[in-house]
Parts: C-alpha cells; sequence; structure tokens
C-alpha cells in the first residue's frame, strides 16, 4: 500500500497535513511535506473528522426498502420480511450489502455492526469496498431447544469463516432475540462468547410487550434473563434498551456491556418509548448508535441519526440540555463504549477519518459540533479513508451504478 498524504485540513481549528503508513496514521503537522510515491490529496482546508460507525445494522436489507412500511413491528416481521426473506439467496445479501456500503460512506460510516443471513456475503461485500464491518450471522430456533447444537455449531463455524477474511472483518455471535432463540441456545452461544472471546450481538427490549413475555415466561426482565445464562460481559451489544428498567441499567454496567440505541427506528416502529439515556449516564453504562436496517429505518445516515437521537432525548426529558451537542457525536463515533472504542485522529491511531466539506450551506458558521449534529447533510462528506485507503473521494464510490440495479432487479423478485 502506498503511503497517503493529505495536505491542508482543518483539525482542531488549525491547518495542518497528515501522512499514513501501512493503515496508520505516522504524522501530523503543519510542516509537513509529501514523499516521493504518496499518494496526495490536496484537502484545501477540507475538515479532516473521525468516522461515523453505525453499532446495529441489517445492511442487506435495502433489498426491503419501503416494503411493509407503516406495520407494527411483530406484523411487519412476520407477514412481510421473514416470509420474502426466506427467498434469499447468497448473491442477494451480497448485492444488498453493497448498495448498503455505498450509502454509508457517502453519509459518513465506515464501520458497521450487522446481524443477518449469509454473514460471509456481508462481510465480503464490506471488503470489497473497503470497509471495516463486525458481522454475525443471525440465529433463530423459533423457540426449538432441540436446534440449539447444530445452531451453536453453525455460528462457531462462522465464527472460523468470517475470521479468516482479513483485518477489516471482525466475526461476532449474533443470536435475533430472547423471543426468537430458545434458552439451550443462549446459553449455548454465552458460552461460546467466552471460549472465543467472539462480540455477542442480540436485540433486546425493543418493546415493551417483549419484557412483559420474559416476565411471564422466565419470570426475569430481559437484561437478568440474558445474565442468567451468562450471556451479558463487556463483549455483549444489546441493541435497542428501549424498555430497560434501573435495575437492568445498573446490571448491564456492572457486567461492561453496551446499549446501542435506534431512535429512527424504534419511532417508525412505534415502540411507545426510548432508550432511557440520563439514567443510562447516570449509571455508566457504555452507548452507542446505530441506524437498525434500511427497512426498518429506511435509511442508513449516522447523521440524521445522531440528529434525531439528540431531538427525541430533549423532547422526552422536556430539557434541551439533555443529550448536548458534542456528547452525541462521540456517540456517534463509538467514543462511549469500550467495545467499540471509536477512531481519534493522532498519531498512532487508525487511519479512518473523513473529510468534509465546508462550503456547503449548512456548514457555513456556528459551533463545530452543533453544526455536525443539528445540521450537517450528508452532502458534506467528500471523502473517506479507512485503514490508510482511500474509498470515496468526490462522493465517488466504485461500483455504486452497478449495486443499486442489482438491488432493484433482485429486490422485486424477493417481494413480489
Amino acid at each position: 500500500m502506498e503511503p497517503l498524504f493529505v495536505a491542508d485540513v482543518l483539525l482542531d481549528e488549525e491547518r495542518v497535513s497528515i501522512r499514513c503508513e501501512d493503515g496508520v496514521i505516522a504524522a501530523v503537522g503543519a510542516d509537513l511535506s509529501p514523499s516521493d510515491g504518496d499518494q496526495v490529496i490536496e484537502a484545501d482546508g477540507m475538515l479532516i473528522t473521525p468516522p461515523m460507525v453505525n453499532c446495529h445494522t441489517h445492511s442487506a436489507m435495502t433489498l426491503f426498502r419501503a416494503y411493509g412500511d407503516d406495520l407494527p413491528l411483530m406484523q411487519w416481521l412476520e407477514e412481510m420480511i421473514w416470509p420474502a426473506e426466506a427467498k434469499l439467496t447468497a448473491e442477494d445479501v451480497y448485492w444488498g450489502t453493497k448498495l448498503a456500503t455505498v450509502e454509508m460512506l457517502r453519509s459518513g460510516t465506515t464501520k458497521f455492526y450487522d446481524i443477518y443471513w449469509n454473514s460471509d456475503q456481508v462481510a465480503q461485500a464490506a471488503v470489497d469496498a473497503g470497509m471495516r464491518v463486525a458481522a454475525g450471522q443471525a440465529v433463530i430456533d423459533q423457540m426449538d431447544s432441540a436446534k440449539a447444537p447444530e445452531l451453536v455449531a453453525e455460528s462457531s463455524e462462522f465464527l472460523d469463516r468470517l475470521g479468516e477474511m482479513g483485518p477489516l472483518v471482525t466475526p461476532c455471535i449474533a443470536p435475533h432475540a430472547i423471543y426468537t432463540v430458545s434458552e439451550e441456545s443462549l446459553r449455548g452461544l454465552a458460552e461460546l462468547m467466552q471460549e472465543r472471546d467472539a462480540i455477542f450481538n442480540i436485540h433486546l427490549s425493543e418493546t415493551e410487550h417483549e419484557v412483559q413475555q420474559c416476565l411471564e415466561r422466565t419470570g426475569k426482565r430481559p437484561a437478568d434473563y440474558l445474565d442468567s445464562l451468562g450471556a451479558l460481559g463487556p463483549l455483549s451489544i444489546l441493541a435497542h434498551g428501549v424498555w430497560l428498567g434501573e435495575s437492568e441499567l445498573e446490571l448491564i454496567a456492572d457486567r461492561g456491556s453496551t446499549v446501542v440505541t435506534n431512535p429512527c427506528a424504534n419511532m417508525k416502529l412505534a415502540v411507545g418509548g426510548a432508550l432511557p439515556y440520563p439514567a443510562a449516564l447516570e449509571r455508566g453504562v457504555d452507548l452507542a448508535l446505530g441506524t437498525d436496517g434500511p427497512s426498518s429505518n429506511s435509511n442508513l445516515n449516522m447523521f440524521e441519526e445522531a440528529k434525531i437521537f439528540a431531538l427525541l432525548q430533549k423532547h422526552q426529558a422536556v430539557d434541551p440540555s439533555v443529550a448536548p451537542a458534542g456528547e452525541v457525536l462521540a456517540l456517534a463515533r463509538g467514543e462511549r463504549s469500550k467495545l467499540v472504542a471509536g477512531t481519534p485522529i493522532a498519531e498512532g491511531e487508525a487511519a479512518d477519518f473523513l473529510l468534509l466539506d465546508l462550503r456547503v450551506p449548512e456548514m457555513a458558521a456556528g459551533d463545530l459540533d452543533a453544526r455536525l449534529v443539528y445540521g450537517a447533510p450528508s452532502e458534506a462528506v467528500d471523502t473517506a479513508v479507512v485503514a490508510g485507503s482511500v474509498v470515496m473521494r468526490g462522493r465517488e464510490v466504485p461500483g455504486a451504478d452497478e449495486a443499486l440495479a442489482e438491488v432493484r432487479e433482485r429486490s422485486q423478485r424477493l417481494t413480489s
């Protein structure tokens, strides 16, 4: 890989240049010059920022965008999505994800946490786009405990397969939810998490009905139930968390798990609440932000997600000081979860960053964090760099037209 030199960027209100070698930021300074053989980007004062991290999505569901909208969650899943997903091929998943990578790069995301079928195809599409992905093979046994040994073994095989796909791919274990996966499978997957030191990514407490159902079936609230199975720990990612109680938040903080909030999808599916963010902060819960899939959300724009998260939390708290712009930006960059960690722009750190065009009208003036959270359009994202490689320049993503054509054709087959 040839070194990358980015000249004349705005970093912390200073004009500097950055040199990247072997996927790492090697130098940052005002007096740097490119060397022979460097790939050079003349940034002309564009803003350099850490990238967004989409911590919960089902990226291949670009295939089901605008399909079954305006329905309650379970009706949407059972009557529309699951029957359509039964027709999926591995190639469908690849192309659905490939289109998602175009959309994510154009809106500033360079890493995503994904749960879906054919997760090796999800990972391959990400690698082909030059993006980072934490991919997990979805596990659903419809509460049939007899399937547990087979599904745990399959998850182990996918960990092996994904682990061979290179440094951009992080293999994950991905049970769908406590209402679609039996106790035996969840326990086995929790043991696999410990054995393989692998991320355990699951939906949790998305609806009030899920909580009531768990109480009736197990006598425990969802987080307590997971903990009783050994499934809560620093490698656990809990998507949604809308209906988590205070004692559950304390438990999650104690176990070091990360809760990922998905406000746009939660509001679109009318789950009846929002992540109790102030209470989670007070208890020291690790937090992150995600879009959910492009079917339940309708897009993968993390700038939009950050704004909606901030507005929802302020509205719910009846307090405009809740979720200030700087904190929301840190959340969207993965900086408020030890597991996700985020990517700061500094010497010795991974060369993952964005260049934003400050000439777009919405970026003309004002506090920078507030501009980015409340006003920045995705069109401000000009360039994306991952591990020192330029994966988008001038908003051009290689293969975008082909991915769009493939998804249009495949979506029609799947949803007809």
